[in-house]
């Protein structure tokens, strides 16, 4: 399983707002030249970031992007934000019930692999991360 570089970019930036809470909004050019990479780009991961809830934006000249709580924001929900959920396996897909999955003798390792990342990364929240 290889993430993608909207995940890895998403949880910099994550780590980046956590490392700055409290210091009001951050501009997007501000996030990108600390993510080093393209306004363009970060604004696209910010965006999937908002739409679920996990960031939140303010507008005008001391406008930008902030979180809230990054200990209580797991870094499971942050790549399920940016990785489709994390399906490793098309059958593990919602809405995608495998027809052979009774008669499949690798349904359950495909399953429980995703369980055991899913549980692996929602023991972590930004706060645990950016500490250490």
């Amino acid at each position: 399983m290889k993430l993608s570089s909207k995940a890895r970019y998403g949880l910099k930036v994550m780590c980046f707002l956590a490392e700055h809470i409290g210091e009001g909004a951050m501009p997007l050019s501000v996030i990108s030249n600390a993510v080093e990479s393209s306004d363009k780009y970060i604004e696209q991961i910010i965006m999937a970031l908002r739409k679920s809830d996990l960031v939140k934006a303010t507008r005008g000249v001391l406008g930008g992007y902030y979180i809230e709580n990054p200990d209580e924001i797991s870094v499971g929900a942050i790549l399920r934000t940016l990785e489709d959920g994390l399906v490793i396996a098309d059958c593990l897909a919602e809405g995608n019930e495998c027809p052979n999955k009774a008669k499949c003798h690798t349904h359950d390792v495909w399953d429980k692999l995703y369980q055991e990342i899913n549980n692996f990364l929602d023991t972590m929240t930004l706060t645990s991360i950016i500490k250490k």
